[in-house]
């Protein structure tokens, strides 16, 4: 067998890291920093424990990581949605989708996680407070006022609309995250009724 060249060992350097970063962010994404253990990442990315400390340095080091990515991800979400082809209705329930589908909803988790767990590193608390509620309802703001234009979103102020909207999705993502066997988790239609005129 011949030797691994420069190319393939970063590639496989690479992958080895996608493989802990998707794993702590299913963990962290449901139990949160204080919930979570190094172990349970290595069991879940199904390594050895030594393997994840020569990629990270701590599980907080992990975490900051994750946060920066979710936070980048979430903005970067929203703004694209923003710029699709379609109804203004249509771009909502497009979002929903994301936030709601099996990858987009744990990093919609960990930002929440950033924000309300305990023991969260300060860089990821400074990363988190930089990114207000207030920041996700000016960019969706635009979005919302042509729907109520055109007539398929709800009247009323578009800040509290997006603001409410916001809070019941997170709340429907954590419900989930939890155990759905003992919540039952709307589907996407009823949830986009809550806006729709």
């Amino acid at each position: 067998m011949a030797p691994l060249n420069e190319e393939q060992l970063i590639q496989i350097r690479d992958e080895r890291r996608e493989q802990i970063l998707a794993a702590a962010l299913s963990v962290f994404s449901r139990r949160g920093v204080a919930g979570t253990k190094m172990s349970m990442i290595v069991k879940e990315a199904g390594i050895s424990h030594g393997l994840v400390y020569h990629y990270f340095k701590s599980k907080e080091e992990l975490f900051v990581t994750l946060v920066k990515g979710a936070i980048e991800g979430a903005q970067e979400a929203m703004s694209f949605v923003t710029s699709l082809p379609g109804t203004a209705y249509d771009k909502i329930r497009k979002l929903v989708e994301e936030m709601m589908d099996e990858e987009g909803a744990p990093f919609f988790q960990l930002i929440y996680q950033a924000r309300t767990s305990d023991g969260v590193p300060e860089e990821a608390r400074i990363l988190i407070n930089q990114y207000t509620l207030d920041d996700y309802v000016s960019i969706l703001r635009p979005l919302f006022e042509e729907g109520q234009r055109d007539g398929t979103i709800a009247p009323g102020d578009p800040g509290e609309l997006i603001a409410g909207f916001l809070t019941v999705l997170t709340g429907v993502m954590m419900v989930g995250s939890v155990d759905e066997r003992q919540f039952r988790i709307p589907d996407i239609e009823m949830l986009m009724r809550m806006i729709s005129k």
